[in-house]
């Protein structure tokens, strides 16, 4: 026999999942439509489709929605900005290297694997103040010394200094507090 706690959560789940269902069936063709218009591809669509309807799955608690396609909506323009970061990241990177002699170009695993990083690293410096950010991109991309960073963000050496070591931290130790 199930306690009460269980057999509220097997309703709570089995409504959810009802929800979920109703939500998948009554807006995916809408959202795929919006989607197409947005990219202008309809397989990136249904995979953005996709990536929308897994992150509700992922986040939601609530059981009804009030207004479906404003919640669809928020969510895919999160999802299509991540998928046009992506593309950014990625021809920039590609774009890097596409003048390299043909020894030197890395494999495409090797790609792929920079690539990843490359958007790990920027998902990680998207959550810190923007002079934290542009002080350590220009350090590290640009090889701009601290005290000319200092000049171009009018602020101290001491203060890029310190921006360096919490763009540092934040992404060496992602989950701490920046």
């Amino acid at each position: 026999m199930l306690s009460a706690s269980a057999l509220e959560h097997v309703v709570h789940t089995a409504s959810s999942s009802d929800s979920l269902t109703r939500l998948y069936s009554d807006h995916h063709g809408w959202l795929k439509a919006w989607l197409r218009k947005k990219t202008g591809c309809p397989h990136n669509a249904a995979d953005l489709a996709h990536d929308t309807y897994m992150r509700v799955i992922e986040t939601r608690n609530a059981v009804e929605i009030d207004t479906p396609r404003a919640f669809l909506t928020t969510i895919a323009k999160r999802v299509l900005a991540s998928y046009f970061r992506h593309l950014e990241v990625e021809r920039a990177y590609l774009d890097s290297i596409a003048d390299l002699p043909e020894p030197l170009v890395p494999s495409l695993e090797t790609q792929a694997i920079v690539i990843e990083t490359l958007l790990e690293i920027d998902r990680i410096l998207d959550g810190l103040p923007a002079k934290v950010r542009t002080a350590f991109l220009w350090a590290q991309i640009d090889g701009m010394p601290y005290a000319e960073i200092a000049e171009r963000l009018d602020v101290s050496l001491s203060s890029v200094k310190q921006y360096m070591a919490r763009a540092i931290r934040q992404i060496y130790f992602p989950g701490a507090q920046a």
